[in-house]
């Protein structure tokens, strides 16, 4: 990845390839998008067999090609009223970079958050104890079931995507890496983490256990990653994301951690704040996954 060995520690943009991705502004007209509902069946095992249908935002080019797929992972609020109010979960100036490179972007406002509703199966536990077992086991089931819904509408191949996180999203993404859902080739966690809170900026709760959830996921992991976090993230502090990380590529994840710059006043915003700080590693990343491998990208 990268052309670097994959499993580093605390590196920054380590090497630097000549990026092939088109501009999206070079590719003319704006994005087509389109909303679904989407049946979901998964299993846990707090809640059992929970049927929902998840609202899902689709971006893409306009066109009959199948592009490759980036799949976007929101976030966790820090209440319930803050999930209701997620409502139809999208991002439009990111969606439409990444369409402009070439992807169909799905947005999945997963169950029990939004306008999907339903039970709120990515509770990890209070601030004194958390797991995290149960409420990642749901992504890739969510995730797997998106892709196949979306690869029938055959606007997507299914064979060559991405997965991308931010926040607790991003720590969902991570639970992708074990290469289980078909036709991943990578996974991206931006600003990923839980157990923060305003009321103690810069110290989650239960970092301790996030990280040996992350060894776990760390030693099943099959596919490249790539970490990005500010360095005034007031969530997570300066010193637990790269923690995390080592955590994570110590047992065995493959894994480049970069350090974007700091960002107004709390970073942790930063892939909604301030694209241009995280698109050159991230195209790196794209460019070396080889998603676009024998297809132009961007392009019917």
């Amino acid at each position: 990845m990268l052309g670097c060995r994959t499993r580093l520690r605390f590196s920054f943009l380590l090497c630097t390839l000549p990026l092939l991705l088109p501009c999206a502004s070079a590719l003319g007209a704006e994005p087509e998008e389109s909303v679904w509902h989407v049946p979901v069946d998964v299993s846990t095992p707090v809640h059992g067999h929970v049927r929902q249908s998840l609202i899902v935002v689709i971006v893409r080019e306009a066109g009959t090609a199948r592009r490759p797929f980036a799949v976007l992972l929101h976030g966790r609020p820090f209440d319930a009223a803050g999930r209701t109010a997620l409502g139809q979960v999208n991002y439009p100036a990111n969606a439409r970079y990444l369409a402009g490179l070439g992807f169909t972007v799905l947005i999945p406002t997963r169950v029990g958050y939004g306008f999907t509703g339903g039970p709120d199966l990515e509770y990890t536990g209070d601030c004194a104890n958390k797991d995290f077992t149960a409420a990642l086991a749901t992504f890739p089931e969510e995730v797997e079931q998106v892709l196949a819904f979306a690869a029938g509408k055959g606007l997507l191949d299914r064979s060559r995507g991405l997965v991308i996180g931010e926040s607790f999203g991003g720590i969902g993404a991570l639970a992708l890496g074990n290469g289980k859902v078909a036709g991943v080739r990578g996974v991206v966690n931006i600003s990923g983490g839980d157990g923060g809170d305003p009321s103690h900026v810069d110290e989650p709760c239960r970092p301790d256990q996030l990280a040996r959830a992350l060894e776990t996921l760390g030693h099943q992991s099959r596919l490249p990653s790539l970490w990005m976090y500010s360095r005034n993230d007031r969530l997570w502090g300066p010193n637990h994301p790269a923690v995390w990380f080592d955590a994570y590529a110590r047992s065995g994840g493959r894994g480049q951690f970069v350090a974007l710059p700091a960002d107004r006043n709390n970073g942790h915003y930063i892939f909604n704040r301030n694209a241009a700080a995280w698109h050159p590693a991230f195209e790196a990343f794209v460019a070396a996954s080889g998603v676009f491998a024998g297809a132009p990208p961007g392009r019917p």
